[in-house]
């Protein structure tokens, strides 16, 4: 049988009164470990969208026009094509050539896109060429496709939600959300 010195019980009733106390500080440090961190800069105001840098991470996203301000700040209506569908833009590099092609409001267009120097601008842009009604859709088609033939300056919003905003030569600016990863 096991008999402890003196010393030893002498140790035992010096650490008893520290038990208690010890095992809270042991516990609050094993939940503050499982706490989901934050990162330091998470409260920091959004980085400049028209960042150089920003605009180079456009290949390979898919987006759709969510609003668009003409140059005077009144909003311009939004509206889908006669199918439903929204005006998208989808900027890929699948085929190892930056290939630009979406849904313009009655059309489907497609064509080439470059990102230069913080600007992203498209090349010659094809088209179907579907009868429109007169419908909204059919109206904004023209002038949507004409914007993206003169834009002036380009801007990317990476936090959530993803924006792509397109401001083009004549003060209207064009957003973008961000669909699909």
């Amino acid at each position: 049988m096991f008999h402890p010195s003196a010393t030893a019980r002498a140790r035992a009733g010096l650490l008893r009164p520290l038990r208690a106390p010890l095992c809270a500080l042991t516990l609050a440090t094993l939940l503050a470990a499982c706490a989901m961190p934050t990162h330091p800069d998470s409260a920091a105001p959004a980085p400049d969208p028209y960042n150089p840098a920003a605009v180079q991470l456009l290949d390979d996203t898919s987006w759709e026009l969510t609003r668009w301000q003409n140059a005077d700040g009144t909003p311009r209506a939004i509206p889908h094509g006669d199918n439903g569908e929204p005006i998208k833009l989808q900027l890929s590099t699948q085929s190892g050539v930056r290939h630009a092609s979406g849904f313009s409001g009655c059309n489907r267009y497609m064509g080439p896109y470059n990102v230069k120097n913080g600007l992203l601008s498209f090349g010659p842009l094809a088209g179907t060429r579907m009868a429109c009604p007169n419908t909204l859709g059919g109206q904004l088609e023209r002038a949507y496709l004409d914007a993206l033939a003169h834009i002036a300056k380009t801007g990317v919003l990476m936090r959530a939600p993803q924006q792509l905003q397109i401001v083009t030569e004549a003060g209207d600016t064009l957003t973008f959300t961000r669909r699909g990863q």
